[in-house]
């Protein structure tokens, strides 16, 4: 009688043991991206298909959002657990400067760098507009509001003494300003992403567009005001029509994690972006390797990504939750 009682018992103490807190099957990795259309969301769409084809963790639900600065704010009330930020605006929300002067201490910590982010200016190739002088009185979108291109857009304004009373800024998603260019509504727009960016690509099937290039002394002017800008050279046939090289800037884009997302979780993200950066970025300039995921990052590290690193013979700095 006491085992017939017992196994009458053990669906009920199954079904009680299932819906306890500690068994509750954890929510999908929120992945906070940028626009339809920016480079940002097409890594985060790539990455959430091998992550799902891997099984291996949690599925990622990617989510479109206005880039950088959205991203880091969204952290702060807990709306995502993941994210891919300029490291320029990583660095102002870290060490708490301009838009982040009373955001407190950050809520995230850094998993890798995974490819340089390119400072890119769009003009028809048949405009008058030959400088980033020549942008005053033009009608230029300068990006998404809250977007880290955006904030590049106005530094790369500003070092040249324009400001935002000088032309019309207009505020557009990447791909939204290349048909805008495209259909003679705007005169100019500004991409960071990585080169070659879709967005600029599809619009040279059906425009000749030229990229401007940014002169040397604004160059050392931006990288000696701002942290996180270096210079970078866009090869020549980068994109349909280009056949110069183009001088410009470019800043990380940077992996965040939530520190509440579990150490496991992020050690496996952290070897799985740089085991399949040419899976995930197809740029033949671009080889992600340890240093690059690690080097000129402004923020502590999750725990789990510095697991990996120190199996790979590499310390960095853990977020210890005051940096």
């Amino acid at each position: 009688m006491k085992v017939l009682k017992l196994l009458l018992l053990l669906p009920i103490i199954a079904l009680m043991t299932a819906c306890g807190s500690d068994n509750k099957p954890l929510p999908e990795l929120r992945f906070g991206t940028g626009g339809v259309g920016g480079m940002y969301y097409s890594y985060g769409t790539q990455l959430a298909k091998l992550v799902a084809a891997d099984g291996k963790i949690r599925p990622l639900d990617v989510m479109a959002t206005s880039g950088s600065a959205s991203n880091l704010r969204l952290f702060g009330e807990k709306m995502i657990d993941l994210a891919i930020v300029q490291s320029d605006t990583l660095s102002d929300a870290v060490n708490e400067r301009g838009n982040f002067a009373n955001a407190g201490k950050p809520t995230y910590a850094a998993i890798a760098a995974v490819y340089p982010e390119v400072c890119q200016i769009v003009v028809a190739k048949d405009s008058d507009i030959k400088t980033i002088n020549d942008l005053v009185g033009k009608r230029v979108s300068i990006s998404d509001r809250e977007s880290g291109s955006m904030k590049n857009a106005e530094q790369i304004l500003s070092v040249h003494g324009i400001t935002k009373e000088m032309f019309s800024p207009l505020y557009m998603p990447f791909a939204e300003a290349a048909q805008a260019l495209q259909d003679d509504i705007i005169d100019a727009f500004f991409v960071t992403a990585a080169v070659p960016s879709l967005p600029i690509t599809n619009l040279t099937n059906n425009k000749e567009v030229r990229l401007l290039s940014i002169a040397p002394d604004a160059q050392q002017k931006l990288m000696q005001l701002y942290g996180g800008y270096t210079q970078y050279t866009i090869p020549a046939n980068s994109y349909k029509g280009q056949t110069d090289e183009v001088s410009t800037i470019a800043v990380k884009a940077v992996l965040v994690a939530s520190v509440e997302v579990p150490d496991k979780e992020v050690a496996y993200l952290t070897e799985f972006v740089l085991k399949n950066y040419d899976k995930l970025l197809h740029d033949d300039n671009v080889k992600l390797d340890v240093n690059f995921a690690t080097e000129d990052v402004p923020a502590g590290f999750h725990a789990g990504a510095a697991q990996f690193y120190k199996s790979q013979g590499v310390t960095v700095d853990v977020y210890d939750g005051k940096h």
